[in-house]
């Protein structure tokens, strides 16, 4: 063959190389598996590195070949071996691209308040911030009575082990830039480099435009302008928005990229083998490529078929193009960004045919490794608000997969042409999710996490709710309290609702009422359905 001819002209030419690191790198696919491609490599004097879909079908392989040769030579010749049904050469991938610049520092970065959520302590400015207004994270989280559930995969630059917010739900990951386990991004940091203190009285500085994180000035001056770390943070920061969503949904990061935002595809195909071998029930792949991949788009099928729910970021070239894995529709929505004025960002690609649905991608606070906190900009960012959306579905309905994540994400809020179905909304999505099934929910009409009434004797409060009617419903929900502690009274008025509607719960406290903290629960019932809330009572 000419592969095997050139490869022993070079040999008699002394051009052999002499460092195994120059070859080229294929992404070959032999239905014939690992021995028989082996075998062939052995004549054409390629190597077979290691399999990319280990666990799966086993026939996805890493080839590596010399770089002396034409790479189209190699295609050639790979393809014509017996088994070998697709060949393509592995692609290079950046993290650092785009048009994305950071803006005006979020005030909620300096809103350094602890606050409770879900187990962990965090900074209110993080959980409270507009873009979770926006999409209705608290409104959805309360009146489907969900908090994410399952395991949702980010293949990117690694975590923050350490992260006190994240800590409690990471998964240990792979590290597939060093084929190791763990996904920790920590590991890239490189000798002299130490770990920068907390900093409270420094502002706020850039650390780089590619992630866009704004950080305090001690941790900058260590960052800042550094290219090995052009992308160091990146990974932790969009878990963090998942977490933000979801927060009872694992969290499996898979590092395919380095600090600097260099990948590599054959990477992120292991990640994303290893992600449904592992269960994962969602992947989030905040990157883009602008050639497409036969091996990418068969992996993503596969994923499919495993009832993986896949999202993935749609660029930030402020243009309307095709990239992938966004374009992929049948089994990715491609999320593109927004303002909080509900408008496309500047820096966000657009169009149909990538963009399933937009989210907040400016501004976004997020874990940040060294358990601090940033602000970032991009479509990065806003696509793992999608991956939340998706842990939220699957808490509510276990056996939702891609298609109809995809339809109910697609009750969205409109935003304009070329912004695929709109901008997301947790609480149209999770009542699309709801079924064709007549429904209601009940939530607390300020919409708070969990609602709390500090009460004194003698004294009453009034606690206002709303009862949703969803897909048509039009019965009649009886409400009732239950968990009233003795000398405490209640009122509902009015007792009872048709459809949707609003009431008021009445709470008095009498002379004799004991001191001390109550969990009430406001239900409603209508046939065979039951609705409830919690709210915390404090008698004082």
């Amino acid at each position: 063959m000419r592969f095997k001819a050139l490869l022993f002209y070079l040999f008699l030419c002394g051009l052999w190389p002499s460092s195994a690191a120059a070859h080229h790198r294929f992404i070959v696919r032999d239905t014939a598996g690992l021995a028989s491609l082996q075998q062939a490599c052995a004549t054409l004097g390629c190597t077979v590195v290691r399999s990319i879909d280990d666990g799966g079908l086993n026939q996805v392989f890493l080839v590596t070949a010399p770089l002396e040769i034409d790479a189209a030579v190699v295609l050639a010749e790979l393809l014509n071996i017996p088994g070998v049904v697709n060949a393509e050469q592995d692609q290079a991938i950046a993290l650092v691209t785009g048009l994305n610049q950071t803006g005006t520092v979020p005030a909620g970065l300096s809103d350094t308040s602890s606050v409770q959520y879900f187990g962990a302590s965090v900074q209110n400015g993080y959980v409270n911030q507009p873009a979770a207004q926006i999409v209705r994270v608290s409104e959805a989280q309360n009146t489907f009575h969900v908090a994410g559930t399952g395991i949702v995969a980010d293949i990117d630059t690694g975590v923050d082990p350490n992260h006190p917010v994240l800590q409690g739900v990471l998964l240990p990951g792979w590290d597939f830039t060093r084929d190791q386990p763990g996904g920790s991004e920590m590991t890239d940091l490189q000798p002299p480099f130490t770990s920068p203190s907390p900093c409270a009285d420094c502002p706020a500085a850039v650390v780089n435009q590619s992630t866009a994180a704004v950080l305090d000035q001690s941790t900058a001056a260590v960052l800042d302008g550094n290219p090995q770390y052009a992308a160091f943070g990146h990974g932790t920061m969009v878990m963090g928005v998942i977490h933000m969503v979801a927060p009872q949904a694992q969290l499996l990061p898979l590092k395919a990229f380095q600090s600097d935002g260099t990948g590599r595809l054959s990477d992120i195909l292991s990640a994303i083998y290893f992600a449904v071998r592992n269960q994962a029930n969602v992947i989030n792949m905040s990157f883009d490529l602008k050639t497409n991949s036969h091996e990418l788009s068969k992996a993503l099928d596969y994923a499919n078929k495993q009832n993986v729910i896949c999202s993935a970021s749609v660029g930030n070239d402020g243009a309307m193009e095709i990239v992938y894995p966004a374009a992929v529709q049948s089994d990715v929505m491609g999320v593109a960004s927004t303002s909080d004025l509900d408008q496309r960002s500047t820096f966000s690609n657009f169009g149909d045919a990538i963009v399933w649905v937009a989210a907040p991608g400016e501004a976004i606070i997020s874990t940040y490794p060294f358990g601090s906190y940033g602000a970032a900009w991009g479509t990065s960012f806003s696509a793992p608000f999608v991956a939340g959306a998706a842990a939220l579905l699957l808490d509510q309905r276990p056996s939702t997969n891609e298609s109809q994540a995809a339809a109910a994400v697609a009750h969205a809020t409109p935003i304009g042409p070329d912004m695929g179905n709109g901008r997301l909304d947790l609480v149209q999505a999770l009542a699309a999710n709801a079924g064709q099934q007549s429904d209601f929910c009940i939530f607390e009409a300020h919409h708070h996490r969990k609602a709390k009434i500090h009460l004194g004797h003698n004294k009453t409060a009034a606690f206002f709710f709303d009862v949703k009617a969803l897909q048509g419903f039009t019965g009649t929900v009886d409400l009732s309290v239950a968990g009233l502690p003795s000398n405490v009274s209640a009122d509902l008025n009015p007792p009872a609702i048709t459809g949707s509607g609003k009431f008021v719960l009445t709470l008095r406290a009498d002379d004799e009422a004991q001191h001390g903290s109550y969990q009430l629960t406001v239900t409603g019932t209508s046939g065979g359905l039951l609705r409830s809330v919690d709210i915390d009572l404090r008698v004082e």
